[in-house]
Parts: structure tokens; C-alpha cells; sequence
């Protein structure tokens, strides 16, 4: 296949427009990169039937994949209007990532997009959408879409966490921060950065050890190294400092807080691949996409947008 990089856009199987086709477009005209669009189709009720009627039911499920293929090639037609190279495909598969994961390894993704699809908590304890793994175990950036007020973002919010000790965590955040500014730069949008300080979270852990609570003295030192360290990543972007922002408190319900106060169409994260019982629970990036108020964009170690 082409090495050309590419945006990877994951379609609904209802064939309707969806938010994340306005927004792929608009990335897509912005990142001056081709666009490939993907619908995975599987109804169990075909699947079903055609244990007994095999022939039948492959006629009606080749009928059904050449009607969305016809309407995806319809939808990439006006894109095209906009300049925009695009190629389409329909996949009838039960378990898409999987699918996903033969798109990452045959073409250079430079980001995934996709339609954001609110499950329940519960039902996430039993199996895990699609959309939960691309967030833990895609290997390429993934852009989940809420809505399409502005198809082009106007204001982009990256998250970062100095708390992050190890060289490669370090570099993960420098990894954050410049995908949320090349974003930005890219769709002419404002850029915020944040960095929400949880001390409850601190001195919980220096419990959870054994330990005496450290004096608070110590860990308003902490607080204050943090705020250093926050600046200086800051700093190192670019940042200016009216849009530096330094907040105590729980991170989830800040985070949120925060971009819908400043009405914050696009968070910008960082996720890494979980195990066992943090798995089961979920990661920060994932219990804000639940309850973000704006689309979330999750970046992977090692890898950035394209310039």
C-alpha cells in the first residue's frame, strides 16, 4: 500500500453523517492528508438465519454491503468537492478491532477518527467497545468526536501530569503537548494547557503506605516543584502564560470542569495500555471521555500528529 499517511475514519453502520465525518473533512483539508473511510457491518440476525439458509442469506448480506458501499463512495464524492483524496471500504466483521489493527499495520495512520459511543458502566464491566479499545491498546493517535459545532476546533485543551517520574513519561507529556499545539496550529485554534494537581490523591497514597501524613509543608514543596516543572513544559511550547493553567483538585471532575467553562471543543491526552484491575476500572482518559463535555483526542507513546 501507499506510505503516504493518512486519516483513518471509522463510519457507523447506520449510513447516516455523523459528526466525525465533518470532522475528519475538516481535518483532513487542514492536515493536508487523504482520508480512508471504514464502515464494519455485522447483523446477528443474518448471521443467524443464515445457518439455515445459507444462499439466501448471503444474497441478502451481499445486497445490504453493496448498498453502504454505494452510499460511502456517494459520501467521498463530496468530500472529494473539498479537495480532499478520499477511498472508501465496508468490512462485514463481528469484533472490528481487530480489523483496526490490520488498517494500522498495512497503511501509515496518522490519526484515527471515530464517532464517540456512550456505554453504560455496567456494560463495560462485561466487554469492551470499540471505542474503549482503541483508547487502551490502539497504537495510533484516536480522535473520538462528540458533535460538529465547529468541524474545525476553535479551542483545544492539552492535559499533562508532572507527576510523571521515569525519562519516558517525561518525554510522553513533551509527546502531548505538541500534538495539542500542532492541532491548534493547524486549525487556527486556541490553545490551552492543564495541569490539575490532585494533593488528596498525594497524601491518600502516603497513607495507603503505612507512613505518617507527610507535614503540609512538604507537600506544598511538592505543589511548588509540580508548578515548576508545569512551567517549564510550558516553556518549552510555546505556551504563553494567560493560557497556562495550574488546578487543585480531583482530576476527572476538574478536567471537565474546566473545558466547559472555557468552552473547550477538543481534550488532548495521553494513553497507555492497562492491565488487571486498572483495566477493569478504567483510566483517567477513559472516564473523561465518558464524561467530557467536547470530543477527546488520545495521543500513544511514541507517537504524534503529522506537521
Amino acid at each position: 500500500m501507499s506510505q503516504t499517511q493518512r486519516l483513518l475514519l471509522i463510519a457507523p453502520p447506520t449510513m447516516s453523517h455523523t459528526p466525525a465525518f465533518e470532522r475528519a473533512a475538516a481535518l483532513a483539508v487542514a492536515m493536508q492528508l487523504p482520508l480512508h473511510i471504514v464502515a464494519f457491518d455485522y447483523l446477528q440476525a443474518l448471521a443467524v438465519a443464515g445457518l439455515f439458509a445459507p444462499e439466501q442469506i448471503r444474497l441478502a448480506r451481499d445486497g445490504y454491503l453493496r448498498t453502504h458501499r454505494q452510499w460511502l463512495a456517494e459520501q467521498g464524492k463530496l468530500l472529494e468537492r473539498h479537495g480532499i483524496q478520499v477511498t472508501s471500504e465496508v468490512v462485514w466483521v463481528q469484533h472490528p478491532y481487530e480489523e483496526v489493527l490490520q488498517f494500522v499495520n498495512e497503511m501509515p495512520l496518522a490519526l484515527i477518527i471515530k464517532d464517540a459511543q456512550q456505554e453504560s458502566a455496567l456494560k463495560r464491566v462485561f466487554y469492551t467497545p470499540l471505542d474503549w479499545q482503541l483508547l487502551r491498546d490502539c497504537p495510533v493517535p484516536v480522535h473520538l468526536v462528540t458533535d460538529d459545532v465547529h468541524p474545525r476546533p476553535r479551542s483545544v485543551l492539552a492535559i499533562i501530569d508532572v507527576l510523571r517520574s521515569e525519562d519516558q513519561d517525561l518525554l510522553f507529556n513533551d509527546q502531548i503537548v505538541d500534538a495539542a499545539v500542532r492541532l491548534a496550529e493547524q486549525c487556527d485554534a486556541r490553545l490551552e494547557l492543564l495541569h490539575v494537581y490532585d494533593w488528596a490523591a498525594v497524601y491518600a497514597t502516603d497513607m495507603g503506605y503505612g507512613a505518617l501524613p507527610l507535614a503540609t509543608g512538604i507537600y506544598e514543596s511538592l505543589g511548588s516543584a509540580q508548578q515548576e516543572a508545569f512551567a517549564a513544559l510550558a516553556e518549552r511550547h510555546g505556551v504563553p502564560p494567560t493560557c497556562r493553567h495550574f488546578v487543585e483538585g480531583p482530576p476527572v471532575p476538574s478536567i471537565c470542569e474546566f473545558a466547559a467553562e472555557h468552552h473547550i471543543e477538543v481534550i488532548v491526552l495521553g494513553t497507555v495500555q492497562h492491565h488487571g484491575l486498572n483495566k477493569l476500572l478504567g483510566t483517567t482518559a477513559e472516564q473523561i471521555l465518558h464524561r467530557a463535555p467536547c470530543s477527546v483526542l488520545a495521543i500513544k507513546p511514541g507517537h504524534t500528529l503529522q506537521s
